[in-house]
Formats: structure tokens, C-alpha cells, sequence
């Protein structure tokens, strides 16, 4: 009896055990429907631009890279420059004339930041004056190899990275040589960099170490050697058997993702300094661009979380009756995550619950995808001027030619804006690049298309315009540009190049190269004018001057 009534019992149990209330069920599939919904979500942008965040990097670090050593070599330029006015004044002077040698030396280092010292040594090799002046050094005859190959070599020089043998510090060592009036060689004028103490390369690059972001950058030259790093104690390390260094050393430059010599997965950019064969690097470790994307996540996370919370909790306590929106906005979910974004108007709905769901969950859905635009846009547009990118113009006329739509293309470029940089700073130099493409922009129809192509260089899209109309609006750009008063105090003018497809060309390459041909003309004959590419056979072109 006892026996059968402990089977009865258990048999109870079972049976409560296995009955799940409807409520129950409806209510878990919801809550299990929606956190897949946020997983989905999650996922997709994860996927979708964890590699649009590698390539990013890898381009912004090679245009980094690029404008670094064009700015090395700049430098190297006004340097050899600097000393090459010094040799000039110096082949009059007297060595004998301590005084005024002093004085033209620590005159030549005192002008600029260039050099941790300046020395001038005759053709023996003795030690004339040296900036600072150091009287252990002056009347010494030099023992270095570097400043023995300067003096023999009787021309402009620039060693490898050395130790000195008396002061034991790590230098390169940069000279010009000294012809007397007659001709007769002097000697040589040369600057010191110590490339472990502050120097005008820690002056340049010093504060793009100190970002908070991971990324940093190394200078090595042409064997390899590393004569900037933010680590100071490296520099002097020869690092070739780092992957993007070995492909400096074999003169290769670009950008690619690799693992350097600690094991540390990167993403660099890197590029040859031409006056030096110096190899400018910039990386960003692989973490970081991992570390954004978790921040992106964790934004999505907190802006979608509370939604999903009053989703959820809201379900539990009518599911019954929210059965069927519930499936409608995971049908609208599932569509998002095909790339179908467009997102319905919300209507009205006679339950308040499934009304503020619905316009919760829509308007969550919505801040996702105006993030994934703003990527997007970020992606096709160039950040200083605002004009789209050239990934955007390729596009473009790629699908204009595809569907046969006629238009001009006008390549334009900044005349002589390298001297602009040279002379007032790339900060002014941008600026003069926003201007004139806020002045392009002005001058063309909504459905044109304006792209910053590279540099000084910007292409525009004249969609159904022929080359005449298309000579009008470049003139009437060019005209805007000479007139305005821009961010320096100088003219400043462009050159223009046209072309007309299909009366030109019918590929893409061929249009742009045929404009850019016009444009190369324009330059030719003397620049601040517009010329259209009259056909392929018949390369004769047409001008405004």
C-alpha cells in the first residue's frame, strides 16, 4: 500500500513536471527569438566591418606613410640646402680667421633646428670649428670613417647611422663640400644628428609618438638599421628580418597586414624616403582595430539593450496576444540582416504593448543602420575636403559607362602646390585644398560628381554634359579659383583636363587617361588654363588661352 501510494506520487510529479503552460512556452520562444535578434545583429556588423577596418587602417597608414617621407625629404633637402649657403659664405674666409669661422658656424646652427651640431674640417681631415664650440674637438683630425668617406668623397654626403669614437654617440652625419674662390676644394661643412637625444626628426614626429591609440612608427635605413623609434633603446637595431622592412631593403613600398619581430600582429603602411633611401613604417597593432570594433559593438549593445529589455519583459506578461507582431518584427529583423534596410512607416496598433514595441524595436533597427551608413560614408569620402573618394569616382563612372550615359570628366590640379606646403605648412596647404573644393562644388548640379582623385588632384563627373558645356563649367572653376581670395596671401590657380565619352573614349581607363593627358598639356604650356581632348584619333586639343 505504502508502496503504491510513493508510485502515485511520483507519477504527480512527473506529470507537473512536464506541463508547460502555453503563456510559458509563447513567452520563451519570444525572449529566445529576441536575444537572437540582438545576437544576428551583433554579428552582422562584427562581420560585415571587421575587414572595412583592416583596409581602412592599412590605407590611412600608408597615405601616413607616403606624406612622412615626403616630408623627410623635404627636410634632408633644406637641410643640404642650409649647409650648401654656409659652403657658399665660407670659401672667402680665412681658416686662420678662428673668430669669424666660430661666428659663421654657430650663426648656421643657431638658424634652425636642423642639427645637434655643426663642424667644419678641411680637406686633411683637422678639425677647424665645430657648433657648439668644444675645444677637445677643434685642431683634432676627425677619426670617424663616415667623416673621412665626406671629405674624400669632395661632394654632398650623408652617412649611415655610426658611433662616434670619442663621444660614443649615435649620429648620421650630413655634408656639403668647401670650393675656395679659385676653386680649390676647403674641406667640408657638415651637421650632426644624434639620433638617440632630441633632434629635429623627435621635433617633426616626436608628439605622433605619444598617441593613446597604440599606433606608433619607425625610421630605418637602407640596411635596415633603426634610426627612429619610439622606443629609444632600439634605435641602432638592425631589424631586416622584419617582413616590411625586407621588402624596403628590395624597394618595394605598400601596405599589408604581417607579424613583426615580437610576434605582434600588425597592420602597416610603409614607404622610401627618395633623398636618404631611408624606410619611413607606420603601424597599427591588429588589437587595435579589434579593440574599436569591440567599442562599436558595446555601443550597439548599449544603445539596443534597453529596448530589448522592455521587449522582453513586455512579452512575458502578454504573449498569448503578441504572438503575431512578435513574428513580424523577427520577419523584419531576418530582412535587415539580407540587407534589405528599408525600414516600414509604423502604424498604429490597437495594444498599446505591441504599439511601443514595435516603434521601440524599428527605432532601434533604424540607429543601427544610420551607424552602418555613417561607416559607409566614412568609407567613400574623402575626410579633409568632404568630396567623395576615389573608390567613389570609380564607381561612378564605371556605372555611367555600364549604362551608357553620356558625360564630361574634368580632371583638375592645383598649380604648383607643392611650393604652397613647401613655403607656408601643410595645414595652410589643406585648407587651400577644403577651399577650392568647396568652390568646386558650387560650380556643378546636385548630380554631378565631385571627387578628390589624390593630392592636389580633384575629378569631376558632368553627367549628359558634351565637352563645350563641360569647358564652361571648368573655366568657370578655374576663374573662381584665380579670383578668390584663398588661405595664403598668394594666387592661387589650377589646370584643367576634358574629356567626353563616349565621343573620346569608352573605357574608363582610356577617358581618364586622355583627360589627364589634356590636363598634363595644360601644364605644359604654362598651366592656370583649361583643355578639352578633341577624339582618339586626333589628340589636337582645344584651349582657353
Amino acid at each position: 500500500m505504502i508502496a503504491n501510494d510513493e508510485k502515485s506520487r511520483l507519477g504527480r510529479k512527473v506529470r507537473r513536471f512536464r506541463k508547460i503552460s502555453l503563456t510559458a512556452l509563447l513567452s520563451g520562444l519570444v525572449t529566445i527569438s529576441v536575444l537572437m535578434t540582438l545576437t544576428i545583429m551583433v554579428i552582422t556588423l562584427y562581420t560585415t566591418q571587421k575587414q572595412e577596418l583592416v583596409n581602412n587602417t592599412l590605407s590611412l597608414n600608408y597615405a601616413s606613410a607616403v606624406q612622412m617621407s615626403q616630408t623627410l625629404n623635404s627636410l634632408f633637402e633644406s637641410m643640404q640646402k642650409s649647409l650648401k649657403q654656409g659652403a657658399d659664405y665660407l670659401k672667402n674666409v680665412d681658416y686662420k680667421d678662428k673668430e669669424t669661422l666660430n661666428n659663421t658656424l654657430n650663426l648656421i646652427h643657431q638658424s634652425s633646428d636642423y642639427f645637434n651640431s655643426v663642424a667644419l674640417v678641411d680637406e686633411t681631415g683637422l678639425m677647424q670649428s665645430i657648433s657648439p664650440y668644444s675645444k677637445v674637438s677643434v685642431g683634432k683630425y676627425v677619426k670617424s670613417e663616415s667623416a673621412k668617406a665626406a671629405i674624400k668623397a669632395k661632394s654632398s654626403y650623408i652617412s649611415d647611422a655610426y658611433i662616434t669614437p670619442r663621444t660614443k654617440r649615435r649620429i648620421i652625419f650630413i655634408s656639403e663640400p668647401v670650393f675656395g674662390a679659385n676653386g680649390n676644394y676647403k674641406g667640408t661643412i657638415g651637421g650632426n644628428i644624434y639620433l638617440q637625444e632630441n633632434n629635429i626628426l623627435d621635433l617633426l614626429f616626436g608628439s605622433q609618438l605619444k598617441g593613446s591609440n597604440g599606433a606608433y612608427f619607425f625610421i630605418v635605413d637602407h640596411k635596415g638599421t633603426l634610426l627612429f623609434h619610439p622606443n629609444v633603446s632600439k634605435i641602432g637595431k638592425n631589424i631586416s628580418e622584419n617582413t616590411v622592412v625586407r621588402k624596403l631593403l628590395q624597394n618595394k613600398t605598400g601596405k599589408e597586414q604581417y607579424t613583426n619581430l615580437e610576434g605582434a600582429n600588425s597592420l602597416a603602411g610603409y614607404y622610401k624616403v627618395p633623398a636618404t633611401d631611408w624606410g619611413v613604417v607606420i603601424v597599427s597593432p591588429t588589437k587595435m582595430v579589434y579593440d574599436q570594433l569591440n567599442r562599436q559593438i558595446g555601443l550597439l549593445l548599449l544603445y539596443t539593450s534597453l529596448p530589448f529589455v522592455l521587449l522582453t519583459l513586455v512579452a512575458l506578461r502578454v504573449a498569448r496576444r503578441l504572438v503575431q507582431p512578435f513574428v513580424y518584427l523577427a520577419n523584419l529583423v531576418q530582412q535587415v540582416d539580407k540587407g534589405r534596410t528599408e525600414l516600414p512607416v509604423v502604424k498604429p496598433h490597437w495594444n498599446r504593448e505591441v504599439d511601443l514595441l514595435t516603434r521601440t524595436v524599428i527605432g532601434a533597427m533604424a540607429s543601427f543602420r544610420n551607424k552602418t551608413d555613417q561607416l559607409v560614408y566614412d568609407a567613400r569620402t574623402d575626410m579633409l575636403t568632404g568630396l567623395n573618394n576615389r573608390r567613389t569616382f570609380e564607381e561612378v563612372i564605371q556605372n555611367w559607362i555600364h549604362e551608357h550615359i553620356s558625360f564630361a570628366i574634368v580632371v583638375l590640379d592645383i598649380d604648383r602646390f607643392k611650393l604652397i606646403n613647401d613655403t607656408f605648412g601643410h595645414s595652410t596647404g589643406d585648407e587651400v585644398l577644403k577651399q577650392i573644393a568647396r568652390l568646386i562644388q558650387l560650380s556643378v548640379r546636385p548630380e554631378d560628381v565631385c571627387s578628390r582623385f589624390g593630392g592636389e588632384e580633384f575629378v569631376v563627373l558632368l553627367r549628359n554634359y558634351d565637352s563645350k558645356m563641360a569647358f564652361e563649367i571648368a573655366e568657370h572653376i578655374r576663374i573662381s579659383v584665380e579670383k578668390s581670395v584663398l588661405a595664403v596671401d598668394r594666387r592661387v590657380t589650377i589646370s584643367a583636363g576634358i574629356a567626353e565619352f563616349p565621343l573620346h573614349a569608352r573605357s574608363e581607363t582610356e577617358l581618364f587617361h586622355l583627360a589627364d593627358n589634356a590636363l598634363y598639356l595644360a601644364k605644359e604650356e604654362g598651366r592656370n588654363r583649361t583643355i578639352v581632348i578633341q577624339s582618339v584619333e586626333n589628340k589636337t586639343p582645344i584651349s582657353n588661352k
